[in-house]
C-alpha cells in the first residue's frame, strides 16, 4: 500500500531548495569577502616586518655586492629564492628598494637625510669619508628600505595588491612601509695580520 504524502508537504521541497540556494549565495559572498579582507590585513601587517628585516640586514652588508643585496631582498620576503610574498601577489623581491642616505647640513645649520647620488667605492671608503666629514655626500649614515612598484627622486609608486580570488575586482594600493636604520658597518671588516 503506497504511502500518501499530504499536499502541503509536497510543495515544501521546492521552497527548501530555493531558500537553501539564496542562503548559500549570501553565505559564500560573506565567506569570500572575509577571506579577501583577511588576506589584505595579513599583507598590510607583514609589510613593515619585510622592510624592517631588509633594512637591518642591509645595514650590515656590503653594498657593492649585488648577490648579497639580492639575497637580502629574498630573505626579507621570507624566501630563499626569487618570488612573491606568500598570499601577497604581486609583491616580490624586485619591489624591495634599498637606498643609502647621507646627512646634509644646510646653510642655516639644519640637518636632513639625502639619498646618495652615487655610492662610495666600498664600505671602507664610506667609513673614511665619515671620519673626515660626517656630512660628506660620500658618507653613508643611514639605510632606507621601501616597498615600491617603482621608486625615484619624486617618490615611491605603490604596489597594487591582487586578491586571492581573481574574479573579485578588489585592488588595494599597499603603503611603502618605509624603515630607516643607522648604517652598521655596511659589511666593513678589519683584516687582521
Amino acid at each position: 500500500m503506497p504511502v500518501r504524502i499530504p499536499e502541503r508537504q509536497q510543495h515544501c521541497g521546492g521552497t527548501v531548495a530555493v531558500e537553501f540556494a539564496l542562503v548559500l549565495g549570501v553565505f559564500l559572498l560573506v565567506l569570500f569577502g572575509i577571506l579577501a579582507v583577511a588576506q589584505t590585513m595579513y599583507v598590510l601587517n607583514t609589510l613593515q616586518e619585510v622592510s624592517r628585516r631588509a633594512a637591518a640586514a642591509a645595514a650590515k652588508t656590503d653594498f657593492t655586492d649585488p648577490a648579497a643585496l639580492q639575497q637580502i631582498r629574498q630573505n626579507a620576503l621570507f624566501r630563499d629564492s626569487p618570488g612573491i610574498l606568500a598570499f601577497g601577489a604581486p609583491l616580490n623581491d624586485t619591489h624591495v628598494w634599498i637606498d643609502y642616505l647621507s646627512i646634509a647640513r644646510a646653510g642655516d645649520g639644519s640637518l636632513s637625510l639625502q639619498p646618495m647620488p652615487s655610492l662610495p667605492a666600498s664600505p671602507a671608503a664610506s667609513r673614511i669619508a665619515c671620519m673626515n666629514d660626517p656630512y660628506s655626500d660620500s658618507c653613508v649614515q643611514f639605510v632606507r628600505v621601501r616597498l615600491c612598484a617603482t621608486a625615484d627622486a619624486n617618490g615611491c609608486q605603490p604596489v597594487i595588491l591582487r586578491t586571492i580570488f581573481p574574479w573579485l575586482p578588489l585592488s588595494v594600493p599597499l603603503p611603502a612601509a618605509t624603515t630607516i636604520v643607522k648604517a652598521d658597518g655596511l659589511g666593513y671588516s678589519v683584516a687582521l695580520p
